[in-house]
């Protein structure tokens, strides 16, 4: 464990170049414009700011999950997000990735508690299953739930990563066999920072462990414990469709004509207009389009509380803001027709209009003014 070094320290160590942190910096001023301390300072600054923090030691725990949360956190690049949080914070404890199996683990979870009492990031992958004491989870001869308390009791912050952790996600879903609810179901005692997707963008969890090490605050919250840094609107706003939504054009169905011109996809069960996440802004792994509207499927509201496999993947969702299509003026409405003497009205001061508009483009391009011209 090495969460004593600075990170420009042990960036250093690691060989990375201050060419790529610098680079990474930019990435993550993209996730968070102005919702973080750190990114108001350009690039290199936030670089330097961060750099002389020290390591945050990160303990990472898997409850009921897919493993979907840490693969997307593995699979960014440019850079290599993969290698470059292990530089970045402490990974001390996380059963995916860690070289150390049965008692070594164990030891190192033990070590990484002790060393950093009071002080650790905890990040939780995974809904807790709550049913018959638990018992439906069991690590390392423990049952989850159990283990979540003690070691969250020793934390100074919790991240919940994925909406299984947020909430209960697909666990929780339909008959709930196991009891599965999320992490600020459990823990009462500590700030809980809900990072809610399926899954969500890693840049988001990284930007609000940073803010942490550098201020030693989480981000500023929702009513629903989400930083509002990449939660703070909904995917129908910045959607690349949107423009069709407003003039009322719709896909009817998968590859038929609408769909393959980009035609809104609400009529096919988007949930876009109601879900609040950074998709539409920010895409997965840098890749373009990386995101399920980018490739031509309905967002499903995976950030989403009351919708995410809750309501039926191709239901349509009642829209609060803004108006359906069909509030909005029609895209050719019919006008009653112009009188003669309204059209000459009209021609005449737009004549005017426009004579005086030449008049002033003459001044401007030559940068004279009347008080300049000679008298005639």
């Amino acid at each position: 464990m090495t969460a004593s070094r600075t990170i420009a320290e042990q960036l250093q160590r690691a060989g990375v170049s201050r060419r790529n942190f610098i680079s990474f910096c930019g990435k993550l001023m993209v996730v968070a414009p102005a919702g973080l301390a750190i990114s108001k300072l350009t690039p290199a600054a936030m670089a330097a700011t961060i750099g002389k923090a020290k390591r945050p030691s990160v303990i990472w725990l898997e409850m009921q999950d897919c493993t979907g949360c840490t693969e997307t956190l593995l699979r960014t690049s440019q850079p290599d997000l993969g290698t470059l949080i292990l530089n970045v914070i402490s990974l001390d404890y996380h059963e995916t990735i860690m070289a150390a199996a049965g008692k070594d683990a164990e030891a190192a979870l033990k070590d990484a508690m002790t060393a950093n009492d009071g002080k650790y990031v905890l990040v939780v992958e995974g809904s807790i299953p709550t049913k018959d004491n638990g018992a439906y989870l069991k690590i390392a001869g423990r049952n989850g739930i159990d283990m979540l308390k003690e070691v969250a009791d020793h934390a100074a912050a919790v991240i919940s990563i994925g909406s299984c952790a947020s909430w209960g996600g697909i666990p929780s879903s339909t008959i709930n066999p196991t009891g599965a609810v999320g992490v600020d179901a459990i823990v009462k005692n500590k700030p809980v920072v809900n990072i809610p997707g399926c899954p969500p963008n890693p840049y988001v969890l990284l930007g609000t462990v940073l803010e942490y090490a550098t201020t030693g605050k989480v981000p500023k919250l929702d009513s629903l414990g989400r930083p509002l840094f990449a939660y703070d609107r909904t995917i129908h706003d910045h959607c690349p469709r949107r423009a069709h939504f407003d003039a009322g054009e719709f896909a009817a169905q998968f590859g038929d004509e609408a769909h393959s011109k980009g035609f809104c996809l609400y009529k096919l069960g988007c949930k876009g207009p109601v879900t609040h996440a950074p998709c539409s802004t920010r895409h997965f792994n840098e890749v373009v389009d990386c995101w399920p509207i980018g490739i031509g499927a309905p967002c499903v509201g995976c950030t989403e509380k009351d919708i995410a496999f809750t309501v039926p993947l191709f239901a349509t969702v009642d829209i609060k803001r803004p108006l359906p299509p069909d509030y909005y003026p029609a895209v050719n409405p019919e006008h009653k027709p112009v009188s003669p003497m309204a059209t000459g009205v009209a021609g005449i001061v737009g004549g005017a209009l426009v004579g005086a508009g030449f008049i002033a483009s003459r001044k401007l391009g030559d940068g004279s003014s009347d008080e300049q011209q000679p008298k005639e």
